[in-house]
């Protein structure tokens, strides 16, 4: 949650990017601020803040108790990275299902001011956004597109989970302190640009599906992921999936590093108190 709260203007400068903005994540957030003020870059901070106590907590635990589980079937050694991978997806798509109505009401409230002023939500927070939600699509309107928020997940968490844990065992191999320093950051550095490289395009996906409104006959732009995916490919080019990638990795690479620091720290103090 720490991490997110520094990273959020950079989450909010990659959205905008995401939904069509120019000028480069410098220009974005300079028109950001000068139109609609420096909060703006902050908006939407409650509903990312649930979604780290939901999403991430339960991703970071679920890998934790799956890769203890692995190592105990492999008779204590380390694992293969397909192990870990596998670890990485299944830990990131359970808690993605968890996170999904958090994340669903960040991205609208950060896409909110892009709207045409009649169809903008005007949320109050987090807590309003989500009784509006169910209140105007039923519970089930919670998770709107939260079968990319899935896909995405699975990808990012196959990314930062297991090659962070790659990473740490090559450092160490390498003759380094186990534990120290060194494999810790650059486990956690080499582990946010995997997750960056392959989470954008399901990102891209989650953004676009969790952001649009009907059409004027009251259909929707896109039928589900798979089809904005097939729609943006045809109309755009591939190399649209990966739109703002300097930012998203700014934005994601930071935090990654954050987590996996602020995450071993805490498992040492706990170790260093007998938990």
């Amino acid at each position: 949650m720490g991490a997110t709260c520094l990273i959020q203007p950079v989450d909010m400068v990659k959205v905008r990017l995401q939904l069509g903005a120019t000028g480069g994540p410098l220009g974005v957030a300079k028109d950001l601020i000068a139109k609609e003020g420096f909060g703006t870059l902050y908006k939407g901070l409650s509903a990312g803040l649930l979604r780290q106590a939901t999403y991430t907590t339960a991703r970071l635990g679920i890998f934790s108790q799956l890769t203890v589980a692995a190592k105990k079937a492999n008779d204590g050694k380390n694992l293969p990275l397909w192990q870990k991978a596998a670890c990485g997806l299944a830990a990131g798509g359970l808690g993605a299902l968890v996170g999904t109505p958090a994340d669903l009401t960040l991205i609208r409230m950060q896409a909110d001011s892009t709207l045409p002023a009649q169809q903008r939500r005007n949320y109050k927070g987090v807590g309003d956004a989500m009784m509006r939600i169910v209140r105007e699509d039923g519970v089930a309107g919670l998770f709107r597109g939260g079968g990319p928020t899935v896909v995405r997940a699975m990808a990012l968490n196959m990314g930062m989970l297991a090659s962070n844990d790659q990473a740490k065992e090559w450092i160490e191999d390498l003759g380094f302190e186990k534990g120290g320093t060194a494999s810790v950051l650059g486990g956690s550095m080499i582990a946010g640009f995997f997750a960056s490289a392959c989470s954008l395009p399901f990102d891209f996906v989650k953004t676009r599906m969790q952001k649009m409104t009907p059409n004027p006959d009251g259909t929707m732009p896109y039928k589900g992921p798979i089809d904005c995916a097939l729609q943006t490919l045809k109309n755009e080019g591939p190399l649209k999936f990966y739109t703002g990638f300097p930012t998203y990795i700014i934005r994601i690479g930071p935090h990654v590093v954050l987590t996996l620091v602020f995450l071993d720290s805490l498992n040492k103090w706990e170790k260093s108190i007998g938990l």
